[in-house]
């Protein structure tokens, strides 16, 4: 069965940073990408970043680029999204998802997604 788990969000001042973690189990990074989301309030889910292993493609959302990284450690099932010089607009509820690499449906985006973590709190204040 396919788990994840996220950790790490917080109540941050703008400018600062956090440090999302994501541990995975049930399959492995050869047969799944990972993507982080994030949902705030009234809005939909959108794709914050994704990293597909099988190509070593990685995905931003142009809102976040240049500020969040996406990495894993495969040692650690766990996969990290680095968010610097946040912004109250980032404020959001923030998930890791998993979806199945081996079809032609892919992408940074919610549908795609099979399995999905509870989320973690990110605030940011201005």
């Amino acid at each position: 069965e396919v788990q994840l788990q996220a950790s790490g969000g917080g109540l941050v001042q703008a400018g600062g940073s956090l440090r999302l973690s994501c541990v995975v189990s049930g399959f492995s990074f050869d047969d799944y990408g990972i993507g982080w989301f994030r949902q705030a309030p009234g809005k939909d889910r959108e794709g914050v970043s994704c990293f597909d292993s099988n190509t070593g493609s990685t995905y931003y959302a142009d809102s976040v680029k240049g500020r969040f990284t996406i990495s894993s450690d495969y040692a650690k099932n766990t996969v990290y999204l680095q968010m610097n010089s946040l912004k109250p607009g980032d404020t959001a509820v923030y998930y890791c998802a998993a979806w199945y690499l081996h079809r032609s449906l892919t992408g940074c985006l919610s549908y795609v997604m099979d399995s999905w973590g509870k989320g973690t709190q990110v605030t940011v204040s201005s």
